[in-house]
């Protein structure tokens, strides 16, 4: 082994190890659930999706950054947009079940969107986290009263990287899919539209 590519690996042994301790930890989806009683009485009518410009965004081509925002499946662009797409596309579907008479509108604040680079999931390792948090409030959509406070809720999933994401990838499941579906049933078990989706995990990352 040359000594150019023997401080290569041990770089990236040093950020591997780095990203373990740094980030390793507890993670979990989190909520307080909607009063069944209130939310049948509610029907979707609007999805309004705020990503914060303070929200800092990341480029880094490292394993771990540091920042609010790590997006890298769209082409480089606002991170800010597309978060917000994704959230939004997300909430939609896990709203859908609401089929009251009250037309409502879920107001989201994103808090947190921090998936892997594709430096984290092209290591060898199975590690990382997508870290997807927010805020939601319920808003009469006729006459704007908040029905229900701004609620945080968190939704964090573990994330797939190495050859158990390069095949996944090869089925068509995506860094975004991945985020979509667990945010979307997150949203359906906070609104009692969907099973239970709380839970925690240990993993390396962050």
């Amino acid at each position: 082994m040359t000594l150019h590519r023997r401080s290569a690996l041990l770089g990236l042994s040093v950020l591997l190890l780095s990203a373990c301790v740094g980030g390793g930890g507890k993670f979990e989806t989190d909520y307080t659930p909607v009063p069944a009683d209130l939310a049948k009485s509610w029907r979707l009518a609007e999805v309004r999706v705020s990503v914060p410009k303070t929200l800092v965004v990341s480029e880094a081509k490292t394993l771990l950054p540091r920042a609010d925002i790590v997006w890298r499946e769209d082409p480089l662009g606002d991170r800010h947009a597309q978060v917000g797409k994704i959230i939004q596309a997300a909430v939609l579907r896990g709203a859908q079940g609401l089929r009251g008479s009250r037309p409502v509108i879920i107001s989201i604040t994103v808090t947190r969107f921090h998936a892997l680079t594709f430096e984290a999931e092209l290591s060898n390792s199975d590690w990382g986290v997508h870290n997807v948090d927010f805020t939601a409030q319920v808003l009469d959509a006729r006459t704007g009263e908040v029905l229900l406070p701004a609620t945080a809720i968190r939704a964090e999933t573990p994330a797939w990287s190495g050859a158990r994401m390069k095949e996944a990838r090869r089925k068509g499941i995506t860094q975004k899919s991945m985020i979509t579906n667990h945010v979307a049933a997150t949203v359906a078990g906070w609104l009692g539209l969907g099973p239970d989706n709380r839970g925690s995990f240990t993993r390396q990352g962050d």
